[in-house]
């Protein structure tokens, strides 16, 4: 195993995957939305980075074409497991991650199935923009969290009527709390057709590995 750049990059990316559900057992929100968000930009940011970076200096090893796939996995699908707890069960992010945690579950079973035959299900420019997708939609997800407690903060103590007013525009807004929560509904929105585009790329790629694979799954072949 070779420590460089890169392939410490993308172990990074790998401990950051589990460490963004610490940042909700251990601190307060918004702060842990914040720094959930902030983990995991910089764990996104390191998966184009590590492969720029292993190919422009010649630093590609073994145990980074490993270790990458498993990292992106890894922060997805660990991300996709927190949206779903904090936003409650709601369909609009459940059915999408339900999809693409049974794709990448699917594929990686079927590769390690096919063995050496798996490098036919290489990582396709499709399946870059799909990967490129799930992670802006999770970012743009856990943004929302951060808009959210600081409108809920603003609000604390205010008269119900008087913040219909306000949000209606009938009231003066000397909070701030129009502005944040239309950031809170347009990240609320944008973040969820970007999942749910994501899993559609998802799907389509998940289709187009199995039908490749086709072939090496009949009875007949040795």
């Amino acid at each position: 195993m070779t420590w460089n750049l890169p392939n410490i990059l993308t172990v990074f990316r790998l401990l950051a995957a589990p460490a963004v559900p610490i940042m909700f057992l251990y601190f307060t929100r918004p702060y842990a939305d914040w720094f959930a968000l902030a983990l995991f930009l910089g764990a996104a940011m390191t998966d184009f980075l590590d492969g720029y970076l292993a190919r422009k200096w010649n630093q590609e090893t073994k145990f980074g074409r490993m270790l990458d796939p498993i990292a992106d996995k890894a922060m997805v699908v660990i991300a996709l497991a927190v949206l779903v707890a904090l936003y409650s069960l709601n369909p609009w992010i459940l059915m999408p991650a339900t999809v693409i945690i049974f794709r990448e579950v699917f594929i990686s079973g079927m590769r390690e199935f096919l063995g050496a035959s798996a490098s036919l299900l290489n990582v396709t420019k499709l399946a870059k923009w799909k990967t490129t997708a799930q992670m802006l939609a999770i970012a743009v997800l856990f943004a929302k969290g951060v808009f959210e407690h600081y409108y809920i903060g603003m609000s604390i103590g205010m008269d119900g009527d008087l913040i219909d007013q306000i949000l209606a525009g009938q009231v003066e807004d000397t909070v701030g709390l129009r502005s944040m929560s239309m950031w809170n509904d347009i990240s609320y929105t944008v973040g969820g057709w970007l999942l749910a585009f994501a899993a559609v790329l998802t799907l389509i790629t998940g289709v187009d590995y199995l039908m490749k694979a086709m072939p090496f799954l009949r009875d007949d072949k040795p």
